[in-house]
C-alpha cells in the first residue's frame, strides 16, 4: 500500500507509538489483520492525526481521556509514552486522569494511573 495518506500516518504513527512498535505490527501481520494494519495508519494516523488544527500534544492529551474512559489498558499503554513522546508532562498526565475519575469513575482513574506509573518507569529507563 503506498499513498500519501497512508505515508503521512506511518511517519506519525512512527513518531508517537516508536519505530520499533509500528514495524513489528507491520512485520508480524498476516492475511487477516493487516488490513486493520493499514487501515489504522492512513485513516487514524493519516487523515485525523495528520491534520493540522490540532498539535499532538494536544490530540495525545484527548486520546488518554477517551481510552481510560473506554477502559482499554494496551491501548493506553501505548498512548501514554506516545504522549510522553508528544511532550505531555506526567504532571498533565496527571490532571487528565483525575478528570477521568471525576466524569468517568474513579476505577477507570485508579486503573489508569497505575498504568501511567509502569509506563513511567519503563519510559525512564530508555529516556
Amino acid at each position: 500500500m503506498s499513498n500519501e495518506v497512508f505515508d503521512r500516518g506511518l511517519e506519525i504513527r512512527k513518531s508517537v507509538l516508536g519505530k520499533e512498535f509500528v514495524e513489528k505490527s507491520f512485520a508480524s501481520a498476516d492475511d487477516f489483520n493487516r488490513p486493520m494494519q493499514e487501515l489504522t495508519t492512513e485513516y487514524c494516523w493519516g487523515y485525523v492525526w495528520g491534520r493540522e488544527e490540532l498539535p499532538r500534544k494536544t490530540r495525545s492529551m484527548l486520546n488518554l481521556a477517551m481510552i481510560s474512559a473506554l477502559n482499554r489498558p494496551h491501548e493506553l499503554r501505548m498512548h501514554i509514552a506516545g504522549a510522553l513522546r508528544n511532550g505531555v508532562t506526567k504532571e498533565e498526565i496527571r490532571e487528565v486522569f483525575l478528570q477521568v475519575a471525576i466524569y468517568c469513575g474513579v476505577p477507570a482513574g485508579v486503573d489508569s494511573f497505575r498504568i501511567a506509573r509502569e509506563v513511567f518507569a519503563e519510559f525512564d529507563k530508555t529516556a
